[in-house]
């Protein structure tokens, strides 16, 4: 990669020159700035920089424990007589959008994007909402043609020459459009061009949701996959946009979204929320996904996390990281992330220094039944109900009840086995 970048800081780098770019980057400035005028003036003055997109990032409200100091202002001055102003995710993507006069995303906690040009923020999060699947890679236009019947069955339609990858196009250049069509539609696997068709509608409904709340975009402005989606799975964009707010009008329903999780053929449901692991998020219904792409948009999706939490009470989503899921036989919680989309309000949890971290159990009912991981994981829960392990389910769900419950049966852990203590 060939990326060239170049910095400014009063301080520590003033003989820097200001120059346009197409990405600034503005990095825990705004927190360190105690008069809210010039606050206000550093944001517009680093967003009159940027070509394309400003990241601004800050800290936020769950770092207030580590900030030792007394109030001023809108902030703290900290011990070491520094300013530190403190945002909330959701607070700082709407300070963003209202200095900037844009809709922004917030990437990830304390991360927001806002783009010069709207075209941009809806390809961003087509890519993160609905990925396309790669294309195979082609060296002749036999691989070519191959790739393209892969992408049909993936998607459920065949692309368009501008969807394709510049090598690819080129090797196609020769072949007619109608004869590739016919190539490809006697090549593909019908039941596959099925599957694409369902996945890619229930995409499309899932992008125009949360687009929604951005207030959604006129269709000559959408990505030109998406275009073509609405055109091939739906007989307007109106449609379109009709059927997605229906969806949206579901998650307000308490017995519509508890019977989803409830005939959900993925995740752990409790009597107050549905536990799904990350690798099985996409095996959800769809308002499901939607639930928990809508909280992501309102405050950011943590970079870092391995098991989503649905609450069917109320509304809300938490992003719980068990970074030792696929090794630790009962992992350990390390950070909770959550988002109330009611109140728009974020917390965040850590557990590293507990020392009686919460830990998990019967890990195979977070994945999906194909999980390859899944058949290893409930041949542990089994043996464990056999010792009678989780005899009392109110002394296991921390480490400290869950060794003692261990001592008590006579039995010890070594990997995913369960043997008999020695």
């Amino acid at each position: 990669m060939d990326i060239k970048a170049s910095g400014w800081d009063p301080h520590y780098h003033p003989e820097a020159q200001l120059a346009d770019a197409d990405i600034v980057l503005l990095t825990y400035v705004l927190n360190i700035i105690e008069d809210p005028d010039e606050r206000r003036r550093t944001l517009l003055q680093a967003w009159g920089l940027a070509r394309e997109t400003i990241v601004v990032s800050t800290r936020l409200t769950w770092d207030k424990s580590r900030v030792k100091g007394e109030a001023f202002g809108d902030g703290i001055v900290t011990s070491r007589r520094t300013f530190q102003h403190l945002f909330d995710a959701s607070e700082l993507r709407s300070y963003v959008e209202d200095i900037t006069g844009v809709r922004c995303v917030s990437a990830t906690p304390g991360v927001v994007y806002a783009f010069k040009h709207d075209e941009a923020r809806l390809s961003y999060l087509v890519r993160r909402i609905a990925p396309a699947a790669p294309w195979l890679a082609s060296d002749d236009a036999a691989s070519a043609i191959a790739s393209v019947v892969d992408y049909t069955e993936q998607r459920g339609r065949v692309p368009r020459l501008e969807e394709m990858p510049a090598q690819m196009a080129d090797l196609l250049a020769h072949v007619n459009t109608s004869e590739l069509q016919r190539i490809v539609r006697a090549s593909a696997d019908i039941e596959k061009i099925t599957e694409g068709v369902k996945r890619s509608t229930l995409s499309t409904l899932l992008f125009l949701g949360v687009e929604l709340f951005n207030g959604r975009a006129p269709f000559a402005c959408l990505p030109l996959s998406v275009q073509l989606d609405v055109r091939a799975f739906f007989t307007s964009y109106k449609e379109a946009c009709r059927r997605s707010d229906r969806l949206l009008l579901k998650l307000r329903d308490d017995s519509y979204v508890r019977a989803a999780m409830s005939s959900s053929k993925v995740g752990k449901l409790t009597p107050t929320a549905l536990y799904v692991h990350s690798r099985a998020v996409d095996h959800l219904p769809v308002v499901l996904r939607l639930y928990e792409h809508c909280a992501s948009i309102a405050a950011g999706r943590p970079p870092e996390w391995t098991v989503a939490k649905l609450r069917h009470r109320g509304r809300g989503v938490s992003w719980l990281n068990y970074p030792d899921f696929d090794v630790d036989p009962h992992p350990r919680l390390r950070s909770s992330y959550m988002v109330d989309l009611a109140a728009l309000q974020t917390s965040f949890m850590s557990y590293e220094e507990s020392l009686n971290r919460p830990l998990l159990h019967r890990k195979h009912e977070f994945l999906h039944p194909d999980d390859p991981d899944v058949p290893k994981y409930r041949r542990l829960t089994d043996s464990e109900l056999r010792a009678g392990l989780y005899t009392n389910p109110h002394l296991i769900g921390t480490e400290q009840g869950w060794e003692a419950e261990l001592v008590r049966c006579g039995r010890e852990l070594r990997g995913h086995r369960l043997v008999r203590r020695t």
